[in-house]
């Protein structure tokens, strides 16, 4: 067997997993224009139900806060949540384990996406390294609202909501996005996060806004259901820190002593601006299960895997031209690249129409 560290089993916290290949959470647009699952949605996630644990797709916690088109899912209404029962449904019938990645896009968003509705963010600071797509085409970001320390309790009540409807659409977890550039990373990272009293300054008050939201999730489901997803180095969305190793090592430390089922660590930046071991950081900082993300070939996670570096590893891109992932890697078959230019379309093409290897 090729890599056979991949195909041991394990487990994330409750989370009992058959094999160490994970699917990272991947936004694709296939949801309608009230961000409702669709039937698509769940051919798609249980044709890759093969992975030790799929994490969907980046999901609004609250309505009024798109940032991928208008057509990305969400988890704040009962149409969402009966929907997403049909995709968890598909994904376990075929012995599948799947969670929802919780997400509010903060100074991401834009107004013509959210019926005028201004983006809300830590400091009224707008992205500047990009234009993001409206119904009227490329747009600059826009300058967002400062949101005001009074109004934390609502969106901290907003992500519990979502960890609740999760639940009840039959999820086996949440993983909370703290990555990318989207709110909770920004409350995190100094550039972004440039206000002033408890949420706001030091890192330990730059880091509340997300252990509450890590807490208010945990109240739901217990510590061994919930993962966190962190992007230390990542400049997409026009982010950066100081000190990238001393919030990665932080962050990790007051998750650790959650005992939270998994960290889901980014270790690199998409565009290769900042630089930095926060992977190494996060070892030593968080005592339980590590995953890996951003750039691994299956060769490298087995050997990550066999050192006692990671736990297990998410694969992104590969996951989506390649449903059957995990025969391919246990069968050294190459993968196949995904096209880039039906990634966030809304149809079967690019989708759900990749093949899969032909029986022996």
């Amino acid at each position: 067997m090729h890599h056979a560290a991949l195909f041991t089993p394990v487990s994330l916290g409750d989370l009992r997993l058959s094999n160490r290949i994970l699917m990272a959470p991947l936004t694709r647009c296939r949801a309608d224009v009230d961000h409702v699952p669709t039937a698509i949605m769940a051919e798609y996630y249980a044709q890759r139900a093969s992975a030790g644990l799929i994490v969907a797709e980046a999901t609004m916690v609250m309505a009024g806060n798109s940032a991928f088109g208008a057509r990305e899912p969400g988890v704040y209404s009962q149409a969402q949540v009966a929907a997403w029962k049909h995709v968890t449904d598909a994904v376990h019938a075929k012995n599948g384990r799947i969670v929802l990645q919780l997400w509010h896009g903060g100074r991401a968003c834009h107004s013509l996406l959210n019926g005028g509705a201004q983006p809300v963010a830590p400091s009224p600071l707008r992205i500047t390294n990009d234009e993001t797509h409206t119904p009227q085409g490329k747009k600059p970001y826009e300058t967002p609202r400062e949101l005001r320390d009074d109004e934390l309790p609502g969106i901290i009540a907003g992500f519990r909501l979502a960890a609740q409807n999760a639940k009840a659409a039959g999820f086996d977890g949440v993983e909370i996005h703290g990555a990318n550039g989207y709110l909770l990373d920004q409350f995190l990272r100094d550039g972004s996060n440039q206000r002033s009293g408890p949420y706001g300054g030091p890192l330990e008050h730059r880091a509340r806004l997300l252990l509450e939201v890590v807490d208010a999730a945990i109240g739901v489901w217990g510590a061994g259901r919930v993962g966190v997803r962190l992007s230390p180095l990542n400049s997409y969305n026009d982010m950066r820190d100081s000190d990238p190793v001393k919030l990665t090592s932080y962050v990790a430390a007051q998750l650790s002593s959650r005992r939270i089922a998994y960290l889901h660590l980014m270790r690199g930046d998409f565009f290769g601006v900042q630089k930095g071991d926060v992977a190494s950081a996060a070892r030593s900082a968080f005592k339980g299960a590590l995953v890996g993300n951003m750039g691994y070939s299956p060769t490298e996670a087995a050997q990550a895997i066999t050192d006692g570096a990671l736990e297990a590893i998410a694969f992104g891109h590969h996951y989506v031209s390649n449903p059957d992932l995990v025969a391919r890697v246990r069968s050294g078959i190459a993968l196949v690249e995904p096209d880039p230019r039906t990634f966030y379309t809304n149809d079967a093409r690019g989708y759900t129409d990749y093949p899969t290897l032909q029986p022996a």
